[in-house]
């Protein structure tokens, strides 16, 4: 994975007035931390910030920050967002070391087509959009494909059916599921439809038994009454 250029002003004031002034001239307020680098907070032009952002990785990608001449390897770790217009407000740098592994967020690519399922009627769910890995930086792919070429009804695709990359690893249930073919929702209808009824017969059925139980007792007692 390439490395993206964003270069970064250092010293910017702090408190949320100068932070509003700093997005209203373009520019994000942010902050670069790592071990062994006392946080720094800094400023990124909006544009740019989304640039790099905007490529296939997305939040993996891999930030060569410039701050007052020092290059920092950095990964947006944490985007605070306006709450109406979704903008970014704030973001951290964090340092990463290009040797060693992190932890990241891929998504999970659907390819293929289903037709057995589809002749079936049959409805494609997906239930993992995203996939927790760990490789070193550079190695972070931008997304994962899952082929559910061969699914149909009652059958399933999972983590273990991912082709990870090489030096990619997860530590995911592997039998956790991905995508899986579901029956028609008409007939799905129909059989929690007819679940319920059965049920409802049932008790039904215990409430009349148990009536019955009543009135044979209620007559065993008049009857002693009387003699």
């Amino acid at each position: 994975m390439a490395e993206f250029i964003l270069e970064a002003e250092a010293g910017r004031p702090s408190g949320s007035s100068s932070a509003r002034r700093l997005r209203h001239d373009g520019r994000i307020p942010a902050v670069v931390y790592g071990p062994g680098v006392d946080p720094i907070p800094v400023s990124v032009a909006a544009r740019e910030l989304r640039a790099a952002l905007s490529t296939d990785a997305g939040l993996n990608a891999v930030l060569s920050l410039q701050v007052d001449g020092k290059k920092f390897l950095t990964m947006a770790r944490e985007l605070q967002r306006h709450p109406v217009r979704g903008s970014v407000t704030h973001v951290d740098f964090q340092v990463v070391d290009p040797n060693r592994e992190v932890t990241a967020e891929v998504t999970i690519t659907l390819i293929g087509e289903a037709l057995e399922l589809h002749r079936a009627d049959g409805v494609l769910e997906q239930q993992m959009f995203s996939l927790t890995i760990k490789s070193r930086p550079a190695d972070i792919p931008a997304h994962l494909e899952v082929d559910i070429s061969d699914l149909v009804i009652g059958a399933a695709v999972r983590v273990s059916d991912i082709a990870l990359p090489a030096n990619v690893i997860t530590e995911v249930d592997p039998e956790s599921i991905v995508a899986a073919g579901q029956p028609p929702r008409v007939q799905a209808a129909e059989e929690g439809e007819g679940a319920e009824g059965e049920a409802a017969e049932g008790e039904a059925a215990a409430g009349e038994a148990g009536g019955a139980g009543d009135a044979s007792a209620d007559a065993g007692g008049e009857s002693g009454g009387e003699s």
